[in-house]
């Protein structure tokens, strides 16, 4: 049914611009009516193109060219078909309104085409570079009391990879962990969400996600997304399946997975906890692991680190609950749109998680929220840059 619906869309929006170029520039000026037409041209295959490729796909839903393919055709949507409605409504509106005298207002038009030059070329560039244009963001935490053999500790941390909208940009991917390993981390940890919908999409990342290294160790988390949250045809049998699966992966990648589980990490004569905590369901009922079972047994450490997916869980059951130092999150994508300045920090995820990029405190206890390393849903992002953190430890 919605493809049948797209499929409508596409055709009367199609054929309606079609006339509104004409209408509006034919007599006018033909070499702007002839540019228009090459455009409207080459956008329309681009298009229908990716639109049969998507509906005429026949392998498995969770695929990992078929989920980029679906996005692909998402952003072609928003970036093409959405701007076209806009512009037609606004020439035929101009039209409805002359329709006694005839013709139609050209400035109604002219709103219309420059709507659709700005959030193609804002998407366009969105896509091209925004997505893929990795930031490093540098954050210290300094923790009283600090055992000494753990000042100066460096943790690179990386999450929601939603390996998918890396599909045919492998050296792109391979790029970053190279990148990784020039920071030189003591651990890598991965806060999660490696896929959208199903285990089939990581297909042999597992081999360039495994050359990231670090000097300690790698550990990672299942986000709702890796547990098969999102897969419209999994059962429940299919859920398990795809979460034994993902941890077979994720271990090919080169991480431990810490699925409501503890681990201690000896550093000279230091002990570091690292937790872990397996995340499911979707906004706004989410699923968290359980936090007692996965402390349950820490005898004296110096120093907790709990990664936790969803940045809510913080508030909900850790500060001010528990003795944890530091808990890592991810999740948000910082909604893959904003604004990001060394002094300005905007987004409309805020609205749905207080805690959606950056550092947070409260008294000793500390959060860093990741806004991620891929895109999800939409191959774009708009002022919101993918992120690998680099997280030093200090003695306060």
């Amino acid at each position: 049914m919605a493809t049948l619906i797209i499929l409508i869309i596409l055709i009367i929006t199609e054929i309606l611009t079609f006339f509104v170029l004409r209408q509006h520039f034919y007599r006018s000026s033909k070499p702007k009516y002839y540019i228009s037409l090459v455009i409207h041209v080459v956008l329309s295959l681009w298009v229908w193109i990716t639109y049969f490729e998507t509906t005429s796909f026949r392998g498995f839903f969770d695929s990992a060219k078929h989920i980029w393919l679906m996005m692909n055709l998402t952003g072609l949507f928003i970036a093409v078909v959405i701007p076209r409605i806009i512009l037609d409504l606004l020439h035929f509106s101009g039209k409805l309104i002359r329709i006694k005298r005839g013709g139609h207002i050209r400035y109604l038009t002219n709103t219309g085409l420059v709507i659709m030059i700005i959030v193609l070329s804002i998407i366009g560039l969105s896509t091209f570079h925004g997505r893929f244009n990795f930031k490093t963001e540098e954050v210290t935490i300094k923790i009283k009391n600090l055992n000494s053999d753990l000042d100066g500790l460096k943790i690179v941390q990386l999450s929601d990879m939603h390996l998918p909208c890396f599909y045919n940009n492998d050296k792109v991917l391979l790029k970053v962990m190279y990148k990784v390993n020039s920071l030189k981390p003591d651990f890598i940890l991965n806060t999660g969400d490696f896929i959208d919908f199903g285990w089939r999409e990581f297909e042999k990342d597992d081999t360039i996600l495994s050359k990231a290294r670090s000097r300690y160790g790698n550990y990672a988390i299942l986000g709702n997304h890796d547990v098969g949250t999102y897969d419209p045809y999994f059962t429940e049998a299919d859920r398990e399946n795809n979460i034994l699966i993902m941890n077979n992966l994720i271990r090919a990648s080169g991480y431990k997975v810490l699925n409501d589980e503890f681990k201690i990490v000896s550093i000279g004569k230091a002990r570091i906890a690292l937790i872990g905590l397996l995340t499911g369901g979707r906004f706004p009922h989410m699923i968290y692991g359980n936090l007692d079972k996965a402390i349950a047994g820490i005898d004296s450490v110096d120093l907790k680190i709990l990664l936790s997916h969803d940045p809510n869980q913080w508030a909900e059951e850790v500060t001010g609950k528990t003795d944890i130092n530091i808990t890592l999150s991810g999740h948000t994508h910082g909604m893959q749109m904003g604004i990001i300045t060394k002094k300005f920090r905007w987004s409309p995820s805020k609205y749905f998680y207080p805690h959606w990029n950056g550092l947070y405190s409260d008294g000793n206890q500390y959060q860093y929220v990741n806004r991620g390393l891929g895109v999800l849903a939409i191959p774009f992002r708009i002022w919101m840059p993918p992120e690998i953190t680099v997280i030093t430890i200090k003695k306060e």
